[in-house]
């Protein structure tokens, strides 16, 4: 069955969030294997192994996937330019964790903030809570979240791939009803 029949698009203003496919491969490879972008997300290494990102969009468009994947697309449905990506992971108790990064090209240009506003407005998992985390020399992804109405939970740790060591977290939380 065709993923992106499953998975809503979501348009914003400026780009839309549609569901990634295998043409973003190249694209999204490129990115995820800048170094700057790898030491803000815990789960892309450095260097970027061959077949991590191919995986990823397999995994991403299987139907039995826990994890929903949008591009953050410039050039509407039917595809652009890849500006950066966004998910959001399956919880228990109908929540989703909601995790994102921006190519560095388009960094300081607010996609993050439409993007994570996109998915709480458009809530497309029907979700009654959305969760999130931040490195704690990551302000600007904290901004983002609080913008959007997500409230400070606590300090945590998680374990970044690219940097090989465990880093300081913010965690944050979004009750949508």
């Amino acid at each position: 069955m065709d993923v992106s029949l499953q998975q809503k698009t979501l348009m914003t203003e400026r780009f839309s969030l549609r569901p990634v496919r295998v043409s973003d491969l190249t694209r999204i490879e490129h990115y995820a294997s800048d170094k700057r972008l790898a030491m803000n997300t815990p789960r892309l290494p450095h260097p970027l192994p061959p077949g991590l990102i191919a995986g990823f969009i397999e995994r991403a468009m299987a139907p039995d996937r826990d994890e929903d994947v949008w591009v953050m697309d410039e050039g509407g449905e039917h595809g652009g330019e890849v500006m950066g990506v966004i998910t959001l992971t399956r919880l228990d108790r109908n929540q989703s964790e909601v995790a994102y990064w921006v190519a560095p090209p388009f960094w300081n240009t607010h996609l993050a903030s439409d993007a994570v506003q996109a998915l709480v407005s458009g809530n497309p998992l029907d979700n009654d809570a959305m969760f999130a985390s931040v490195f704690h020399d990551n302000p600007a992804s904290a901004k983002v979240l609080t913008n959007a109405g997500f409230a400070y939970l606590g300090d945590a740790e998680t374990f970044c791939l690219a940097r090989n060591a465990t880093v300081p977290t913010w965690t944050y939380s979004l009750k949508l009803r």
